[in-house]
């Protein structure tokens, strides 16, 4: 799974996961994340054509992709790290002037790493 928004990070990390990591007969999930009272029609074309494109790029991986409105963070963590049935992490940057990352897994969260 990849979370998918504006960025070309996104779409990097999307591209990276199809080309290292996915295998034929796998499932890449595109996740978006809708703030509540966002509109996700806005987002509907691009993860289209991501979807699209990921087919071009390896048409033997099965690509879906979800909208799905609320907070990102626990969305993430309840799509991503909570259903998985291996280990899965979710690194994220420390606030603003703090150094150090946040990783969350199914048993942790939010423990902080200085790194």
């Amino acid at each position: 799974m990849v979370v998918i928004d504006q960025s070309s990070r996104a779409k990097h990390a999307m591209m990276w996961a199809l080309t290292h990591v996915a295998n034929k007969g796998d499932r890449l999930a595109l996740l978006h994340v809708v703030p509540h009272g966002g509109g996700a029609e806005a987002d509907a074309p691009n993860l289209a054509t991501l979807q699209a494109l990921c087919r071009a790029c390896k048409p033997e991986v099965e690509v879906e992709a979800l909208v799905i409105q609320g907070p990102k963070l626990a969305t993430v963590l309840s799509q991503c790290i909570n259903k998985a049935e291996c280990l899965t992490l979710a690194v994220r940057k420390q606030s603003k002037g703090v150094g150090g990352y946040l990783i969350s897994t199914r048993w942790q969260k939010d423990f902080w790493l200085l790194a």
